[in-house]
């Protein structure tokens, strides 16, 4: 993947994550952040194996899973 398409999902990544924080349902907060952080994953690797920025978005995501299937259970 060339430099300029890592870039692309980078900045898709920024804007999945600002607009988690514009919505007010925790389900689609929780969607939606984890939509931005799987971008960062793919950012991360295809722009040299940026461990800061793998790593934390990585678990973010898992936790977001988490909540998601936790929240499912209950209802």
């Amino acid at each position: 993947m060339n430099s300029e398409t890592a870039a692309y999902i980078g900045y898709s990544a920024s804007l999945f994550i600002v607009l988690s924080f514009i919505l007010k349902d925790v389900r689609k907060i929780r969607i939606v952040n984890m939509i931005g952080c799987i971008c960062f994953v793919i950012y991360g690797i295809f722009s040299g194996m940026l461990w800061p920025v793998i790593i934390p978005n990585g678990l973010i995501c898992f936790i977001q899973v988490y909540h998601l299937l936790a929240d499912k259970d209950k209802k």
